[in-house]
């Protein structure tokens, strides 16, 4: 895969693979946001929002990305991280499947950012990866996400009780699904 998908995205962002030096731009972008994700994410430890975190977890993704089992993506504008699109738990065979997560920098939301990151990723997918099916989950409130989903093709196929733990309590979600190859 390029390091670079090929997409274009609104405001200059770029969407890119996960660099091995990426971590001290990972935790700036995970502080500098801290507020705003925390409803949506687990609960995180405080060396979470520290370099050294990332430093370690980010050849451990790579190696992820590398044995095709993950794709971790980040947005960038101006050398700055705003965000990461990841693909994980990638299953061949039958199910030829990937779970789908992304957030965005609270500056750029509601420009159609992630919308178009989302759909570069999808394409990947589909196109270099081979992959049948995509499904992600969203917080029942959290509409914003929903749109994104629905904005570019994905469908509502369930709700899952208690399906994940977000800030510190088991949550329910929506699923969604998109299916790439008829």
């Amino acid at each position: 895969m390029p390091d670079t998908l090929p997409a274009v995205l609104p405001d200059d962002v770029t969407l890119r693979l996960l660099r091995r030096d990426d971590g001290a731009a990972l935790a700036a972008a995970y502080e500098r946001n801290r507020e705003h994700l925390e409803p949506w994410e687990p609960a995180r430890p405080t060396a979470f929002y520290e370099p050294g975190y990332h430093a370690q977890r980010i050849p451990v993704q790579l190696l992820e990305h590398l044995n095709g089992r993950a794709v971790p993506l980040v947005l960038e504008r101006d050398g700055e991280i705003v965000g990461r699109v990841n693909l994980s738990d990638i299953v061949r065979g039958a199910f030829c499947n990937a779970h789908l997560g992304y957030w965005l920098d609270a500056r750029l939301a509601g420009r159609g950012i992630m919308t178009a990151a989302v759909e570069a990723a999808v394409t990947n997918a589909r196109d270099d990866l081979g992959l049948h099916r995509i499904q992600a989950a969203t917080l029942p409130h959290n509409a914003a996400s929903q749109r994104v989903l629905e904005r570019t093709g994905f469908e509502r196929v369930g709700m899952a009780p208690k399906y994940l733990q977000i800030a510190g309590q088991w949550q329910d979600h929506v699923l969604f699904q998109r299916i790439l190859h008829d």
